[in-house]
């Protein structure tokens, strides 16, 4: 582990060029990347790597978060009736071997995962970048209140994928 508590090999970065226009209009982008051993791992594998089963604090964390913004009128997830494909509680919108985009729309804020996988050697470069489009006084608010905590789970989720089986 680093000094600042994570292992050394997650970072922040400088989110990728032209990743944007995965959501038009985001006022929010961040990334963060891990280099991992497995060579053979695709961005499908790696997203559910990272969500299928969080561990326990962040099962915990997104329940609290549930239970306080749904008096605001905010979902605690996907809408009912979304059929689209997920992974963990996120709806895939696309999908190929280098990239999964996940995410959906609210009416406070839109927010995208995008999980990039690259060859590196002797392994790989798994990229969570995170993308946000705010509507309104509520979406800024959000951001701000959850922004903190944001930053520790992607770090964590992102650290899971050092090991084959995160649990």
């Amino acid at each position: 582990m680093s000094s600042s508590g994570w292992p050394p090999d997650v970072r922040e970065v400088r989110p990728q060029a032209g990743i944007g226009a995965v959501l038009a209009g985001a006022d929010f982008i961040d990334a963060y990347r891990v280099t991992i051993a497995d060579s053979h791992v695709d961005a499908s594998e790696a997203a559910r790597r990272m969500l299928a089963r969080p561990p326990a604090w962040i099962s915990q964390l997104m329940a609290t978060r549930n239970a306080l913004v749904r008096p605001l009128g905010l979902k605690p997830g996907a809408p009912a009736g979304d059929r689209r494909a997920r992974i963990g509680s996120f709806p895939i919108e696309s999908a190929s071997p280098g990239r999964i985009v996940l995410g959906f729309d609210d009416r406070h804020l839109d927010f995208r995962l995008v999980v990039d996988v690259a060859a590196a050697a002797p392994g790989a470069e798994v990229t969570a970048t995170t993308l946000v489009r705010r509507h309104n006084r509520l979406g800024r608010a959000y951001l701000a209140a959850i922004l903190p905590f944001h930053k520790i789970i992607v770090r964590a989720l992102l650290s899971r994928m050092q090991t084959r089986d995160p649990d």
